[in-house]
């Protein structure tokens, strides 16, 4: 059995109907791992009943934000707090039941294998890799998914096939590397952002297939600004990179998951002290004073499992 601490961290924001639930099938499926609830301010009481369940569960962790402060800064916050208590491996999942926490467990293996050279780095829960499933989507939005992703690996050249699902776990080692302190992404965005950091960095990004399922009680926090935001960082990223962000060569295909090849957290540490990733971009574009380069490529190739 692993002795690796897991943190899985859950932002909130107005979820009441969703969390109790969450956190009970969450705690069911893994009962060792720590939970950290990053509540935004939740007008409709969400922090309230994370505190509650808090008090019952020791292994239950609330952070308290002032407000709405967006997806990417919360994760970035729950990171910060879980690498400074020396949790080994840090998981994003949602409130809303989009993502069964029964299927973390297949999320970790690939982090916990023994075998040298198969231990992944970066896992995520993807819905477009063979066994993926997406349930109750209305059409539109399962084809802005599948087009937002298909343009991802176009202007960027990133061999996944869903850089912009939610549901993912990191080793600590790869967090400590990148620059999570200058991430100002969002939503969709966020999602790609750091993955492509990581990847171009040279870890290895594993695939696995997941469920997710429309939400059945409350709002979306999808919008046209979250979207128009992902549209123009990923253009401008790959505008800037060019052939320089990208990996070439494939290895040949196998079944199960998608994996994308590089060095290991563990074997091949990144040196912190050189720029590998530079400043991520302003919130805005600006065409007079554009923001600056992404930064530099990693050696790898890309191959299915």
């Amino acid at each position: 059995m692993s002795t690796e601490r897991v943190l899985v961290c859950i932002p909130t924001y107005n979820e009441r109907d969703n969390l109790p639930s969450t956190l009970g099938r969450l705690r069911a499926a893994c009962p060792d791992v720590d939970i950290l609830v990053i509540d935004d301010g939740s007008p409709d009481g969400t922090g309230k009943i994370a505190d509650e369940a808090a008090a019952e569960d020791p292994k239950l962790h609330v952070l308290h934000r002032a407000g709405k402060s967006g997806l990417g800064t919360a994760y970035v916050k729950g990171f910060g707090w879980g690498l400074e208590r020396g949790f080994d491996v840090l998981v994003e999942m949602d409130a809303d039941g989009s993502h069964q926490p029964e299927e973390l467990p297949r999320l970790l293996a690939p982090l916990m294998a023994q075998k040298s050279g198969t231990r992944a780095d970066v896992v995520l829960g993807s819905r477009y890799v063979d066994g993926g499933v997406v349930r109750n989507w209305p059409n539109r939005r399962l084809l802005l998914s599948r087009g937002g992703n298909a343009y991802v690996r176009i202007a960027l050249g990133l061999p996944l096939r869903d850089a912009t699902g939610g549901f993912r776990a990191y080793r600590s080692a790869v967090l400590r590397s990148l620059p999570l302190e200058e991430v100002s992404s969002q939503g969709y965005c966020f999602q790609v952002d750091l993955v492509w950091q990581a990847w171009r960095a040279g870890y290895r990004v594993v695939e696995v297939p997941i469920t997710f399922v429309e939400r059945e009680i409350g709002e979306s926090k999808m919008s046209n600004a979250i979207v128009t935001e992902a549209l123009w960082r990923v253009t401008w990223w790959g505008l800037r990179t060019g052939p320089r962000g990208r990996r070439q060569g494939t290895l040949p295909a196998d079944s199960a998951a998608h994996q994308v090849a590089g060095k290991t957290a563990e074997k091949t540490p990144r040196d912190t002290s050189e720029k590998a990733v530079e400043k991520s971009l302003p919130d805005a574009p600006d065409t007079k004073n554009p923001p600056p380069s992404r930064g530099t490529t990693g050696e790898g190739s890309a191959r299915r499992l």
